[in-house]
């Protein structure tokens, strides 16, 4: 028998993998778990808005779930715990969760910048702190979820840009700290895609002073980036991207900042943070003002 043929009887990658997702209540995480759920994997899901991490649990056979607030590092460790108990053992957790907000560095509400960094940094932090040492193992992968953002800075997304270059930057030095055990870690960057996070975020009337700069500001479907995913894990890949053209621009970062800052400089972004800095653009996500851990089958 060929290898051919024996790679037919061979599980697929994915079976039996047990995989925490945070940020899984709706949007890439949400559709990550049914995904993954789908292709056999065990997984857990923690994240903000109970009722919809309940009923994105229940798509995915009733998995167990847990609220938490990622920016807050004692609920993290007990929901990890948790969800790490009920799965008996942990082989991937994608740190998804995170936030956007439009904000002028100058004159805007510094507590977006604070926010931004506290749920895409602090939570980035605390997930790979509380879940590392359980995917520390031959065959173990952790994937940072970071976004093109991390390489192309445009204006009134200082925040946001700030926390996706630091999960980048986190990914790779965890990266170097696994190697030894056989655990792979990836890092994952996304253009926009076509999630409520997209629609909530850039949808303001700032954002529609800037006109649209080719790709670099298209919005693709979800599913574009589920499946990149899907096939990242699977290999464990070093990185991972969508569409897929942000691979080929990735090791152009630097001039490609420069078209960015021609493209959207101007008249055009003067206009725009007049209007930003009067504007009340939420976050992506309500955020708690006082949050509690939860945990249901």
């Amino acid at each position: 028998m060929s290898s051919v043929d024996m790679g037919l009887f061979s599980p697929p990658p994915l079976r039996g993998k047990r995989v925490l997702v945070t940020g899984a209540a709706r949007g890439i995480g949400a559709a990550l778990a049914e995904r993954l759920h789908l292709r056999g994997a065990h997984v857990a899901l923690m994240g903000l808005e109970a009722d919809a991490l309940a009923a994105s649990a229940a798509k995915c056979g009733n998995a167990p779930w847990s609220e938490s607030d990622v920016s807050d590092r004692g609920q993290v460790e007990a929901s990890v715990a948790s969800m790490v108990r009920e799965l008996g053992g942990l082989d991937v957790v994608v740190a998804n969760a995170g936030v956007a907000a439009q904000l002028p560095l100058l004159g805007g509400n510094p507590e977006v910048f604070e926010r931004s960094l506290a749920v895409n940094v602090l939570g980035v932090y605390y997930t790979f702190r509380a879940a590392g040492p359980h995917v520390e193992h031959q065959g173990g992968y952790a994937l940072a979820v970071s976004s093109l953002a991390a390489a192309l800075h445009p204006p009134l997304l200082g925040a946001y840009c700030a926390s996706k270059a630091a999960v980048e930057a986190m990914g790779n030095s965890l990266r170097i700290e696994l190697a030894s055990s056989g655990a792979r870690v990836g890092v994952a960057y996304f253009a926009e895609l076509d999630t409520d996070m997209t629609r909530r975020g850039f949808g303001t009337a700032a954002a529609a002073k800037i006109a649209k700069a080719g790709p670099f500001t298209s919005v693709a479907p979800l599913a574009l980036g589920i499946d990149a995913l899907e096939r990242g894990i699977a290999r464990r890949s070093r990185r991972i991207v969508a569409p897929w053209w942000v691979g080929a621009l990735l090791p152009f970062r630097m001039p490609a900042q420069r078209a960015v800052e021609r493209v959207m400089g101007g008249p055009r972004v003067v206009e725009a943070l007049r209007v930003a800095r009067d504007e009340d653009a939420p976050l992506t996500t309500d955020q708690p003002v006082r949050s509690q851990v939860r945990a249901s089958r």
